[in-house]
């Protein structure tokens, strides 16, 4: 029981750590770096919370659609990915590895962090 237990708490631990290989940047940091024109800025929450409210620059690319959207982004500039706390986008960021882009920074917080 023991065993099954700490497996688990393994899972959920290694789930929450940052992925290797991002830059995991604040909301300070970002509203620094927004006006970069040799970033691109994606917003992988939901097409209805994405119109709710969302950063200028930003594209919506909900983290379903992802995948079908990499061959649109450049790998040669840095991706900055956010969502609403920072846990789609986290999953986006890992995708985005996976797939050889080389600079990608994930929003601590997301749309929460930034409102606050």
């Amino acid at each position: 029981m023991v065993i099954v237990i700490a497996l688990a708490a393994l899972f959920i631990l290694w789930r929450l750590l940052p992925v290797k290989g991002v830059r995991q940047m604040t909301t300070a940091e970002l509203k620094r770096e927004l006006t970069d024109t040799k970033k691109q800025f994606i917003d992988v929450r939901t097409v209805g919370e994405f119109k709710g409210s969302h950063i200028r620059g930003f594209r919506n690319l909900p983290l379903q659609e992802l995948p079908s959207y990499l061959n649109e982004l450049s790998k040669e500039r840095e991706v900055v990915v956010i969502c609403q706390s920072g846990m789609r986008s986290g999953k986006a960021s890992q995708i985005l590895k996976k797939a050889g882009f080389p600079k990608v920074a994930n929003v601590k917080g997301g749309m929460s962090a930034w409102r606050a």
